[in-house]
């Protein structure tokens, strides 16, 4: 006991000396108690149209304060992805990266479904009729295209913000590329998931292949889905780790991943894209390397004023949903 009053002693003199030391021009810190603000009352407003998101494949609303619920658009489509989405989805994102007000995302898909795919439709005269002259010429032209189609995905990723994927019925194709690329992913029930390409004579070339072997961490079943583009049903999915909970339909599963967002929204900000950025990094790099790039990362971002905020929080008995992290 009086080793853990002695602790507790300390931390609190830590902190008065961490409050007191001068602070950027403007930041006033004290240790009176933290008044509680309205992020509950966010939580039951209607969603709203996000600014400047204005796309032809996607929805963007402010689902709740810090949220933003990004929706595939294109139901009588079954949300196909057509050469609008590749652009919108790199514009959008790459948005979202900068927007201060923003702590996590949910992207889900309209109507009956999370997509098709690709619209081969819309985007066939790319791939089959290619520009070039030459062998040379037209091999530039479709690397660079497979590059920007590639650059769709891969900007989830560099988003510093969580994502959730929540994804009701089929996931074919493409769809698996996006969703490999998020956070976290939930599904409903009548959820399956198709790695397609096999069928339509080419191989996965935007990320299934290089991020789902590390999403599942099963080299066989990875082998197997690619290679017969069979379907991977809801509890399979779970059981293999692709998605971390199912849910009985559309409805429950997007209240929970809106209520995970929430969740996330009221940690630390520095924290939560912090870690977002370290474990993506870590994905790709070894122990050594990532601890290096830890270490780098938080010289500077555990200077702060978040962690006063979370640990007087902490010390009493507050919720962090009454605490006022500053935007970043």
């Amino acid at each position: 006991m009086a080793a853990t009053l002695a602790a507790s002693r300390s931390l609190r003199n830590l902190l008065i000396r961490r409050v007191m030391a001068p602070t950027p021009q403007g930041l006033s810190l004290s240790l009176r108690p933290m008044s509680s603000t309205a992020q509950d009352e966010a939580s039951t407003a209607a969603p709203r149209e996000a600014q400047d998101h204005s796309y032809e494949s996607l929805r963007v609303t402010v689902a709740q304060k810090h949220i933003l619920h990004v929706q595939l658009n294109r139901p009588e489509k079954r949300n196909a992805m057509n050469r609008a989405f590749w652009r919108d989805m790199v514009e959008c994102f790459n948005k979202i990266a900068q927007d201060p007000d923003c702590r996590a995302v949910v992207i889900s898909g309209t109507g009956k479904l999370f997509t098709a795919g690709i619209d081969l439709t819309d985007i066939a005269s790319e791939i089959l009729q290619p520009h070039g002259d030459d062998v040379a010429r037209i091999s530039w032209y479709l690397r660079s295209l497979i590059s920007r189609y590639q650059e769709t995905f891969s900007v989830i990723e560099k988003c510093p913000k969580p994502v959730i994927a929540a994804i009701h019925g089929a996931c074919v194709g493409a769809g698996v590329d996006l969703i490999t690329a998020c956070d976290i992913r939930y599904c409903a029930q009548d959820a399956f998931f198709q790695v397609k390409e096999v069928d339509i004579g080419l191989a996965a070339d935007v990320g299934t292949l290089q991020r789902l072997p590390k999403v599942i961490g099963n080299q066989s079943l990875v082998n197997e889905l690619a290679f017969t583009s069979r379907k991977m049903m809801a509890d399979e999915a779970l059981g293999s780790g692709l998605v971390s909970r199912v849910f009985p339909d559309k409805v429950g599963m997007l209240d929970a991943a809106f209520t995970l967002a929430a969740e996330i929204s009221t940690k630390s900000p520095v924290a939560v894209q912090g870690t977002k950025i370290n474990l993506v990094y870590s994905r790709n790099h070894s122990v050594a390397e990532s601890l290096n790039y830890m270490a780098t990362w938080n010289m500077s971002m555990l200077q702060t004023q978040d962690i006063v905020k979370s640990v007087q929080a902490a010390m009493e008995k507050q919720e962090l949903k009454n605490v006022t992290f500053s935007k970043l």
